[in-house]
């Protein structure tokens, strides 16, 4: 896959189409700024699920988000298979099933470590991806900080007796490599499909995928509550902030960003992952570990000031 931005040039018709193609106001807005709000509404939405794993558990609930999320963006995009070529739906398949691994994973990591420490953890992933894309000696450099800093965050200056649940590490480091398949899959399904059909294709294959592991556990949840609507409401509410919102703002600015770019910038998400663990749940960290952080956030910010702008080249669609 090349690692130049390469926004797919999609019909004229739709607000998706237009933002890509600079028409709409949106089009204006940097790229970066769309990783920033997905990264926010990511992590919120993620603190504000953690209360329904008690009633739902933690596969319950993103299986039920997942289908809540597929059904809607299905209803809006009502994405055609015919003509579809198999490379283009077996991209979609394993972007659903790298969307499903990750959304599970990530939650469970969330439900038994800190939000910043899953976040950092799950951080390996966009470090690999920036690694296998970097040109220069000077991008490698940066990366080599930016782990560093997830080494301080996980590792050092833990209180003794303090140490981290094995199964939470597992699954964050699962939800790293699900992450790192993940960037490369959405850009590649981003240039095939117009508008955000692929997205909502690979959100159904990922709703499929964890049903077997959900529906039962959600079923279980529902039916010994005292109020099942407000519960399949809430789930509703933080399907919206995650996954459907950030999915969106991520596959348009892959659109507009090389994969190795996009990377860098998610390094802040253990940043935000941290702030939002802080407001929200109060979870505090300490001296050490936010030196970790301060190390990701100058990693991110050498290596995307150092990127040379380039201007991206259209690829027609099929």
């Amino acid at each position: 896959m090349s690692a130049s931005p390469t926004p797919a040039a999609v019909p004229a018709a739709g607000v998706a189409a237009a933002q890509l193609t600079g028409r709409h106001p949106s089009g204006r807005i940097p790229a970066p700024l769309f990783c920033l709000a997905a990264m926010f509404t990511v992590q919120t939405g993620i603190a504000l699920s953690t209360p329904l794993f008690g009633s739902l558990g933690v596969a319950g609930t993103t299986s039920l988000r997942l289908i809540t999320a597929s059904l809607l963006l299905l209803a809006w995009t009502r994405p055609r298979l015919r003509g579809r070529g198999v490379r283009d739906l077996c991209s979609v398949a394993l972007l659903g099933l790298s969307s499903a691994g990750m959304t599970l994973l990530f939650a469970d990591a969330v439900h038994r470590l800190p939000m910043g420490t899953a976040a950092t953890i799950e951080f390996l992933g966009p470090l690999a991806v920036a690694l296998v894309f970097s040109r220069r000696f000077g991008h490698v450099l940066w990366a080599l900080l930016a782990a560093a800093g997830v080494l301080l965050l996980t590792l050092v200056g833990r209180a003794p007796g303090a140490a981290l649940d094995p199964r939470g590490l597992a699954s964050a480091f699962g939800a790293a490599a699900c992450l790192a398949g993940y960037i490369l899959l959405t850009q590649r399904v981003g240039r095939a499909f117009a508008g955000f059909d692929g997205l909502a294709l690979s959100l159904t294959v990922a709703a499929i995928a964890l049903a077997p592991f959900g529906l039962g556990e959600a079923w279980h949840g529902l039916r010994h509550s005292d109020r099942p609507g407000l519960l399949l409401l809430a789930v509703a509410g933080v399907a919206l902030l995650f996954p459907i919102v950030p999915y969106l703002l991520e596959m348009t600015a892959l659109r507009r960003l090389p994969e190795r770019i996009f990377s860098v910038i998610a390094s802040l998400e253990p940043a935000v992952s941290a702030l939002i663990g802080l407001v929200v749940l109060g979870q505090v960290l300490g001296g050490v570990q936010l030196l970790g952080i301060a190390c990701v956030i100058i990693a991110s910010a050498g290596a995307t000031l150092g990127e040379r702008p380039s201007r991206p080249e259209p690829v027609q669609l099929s």
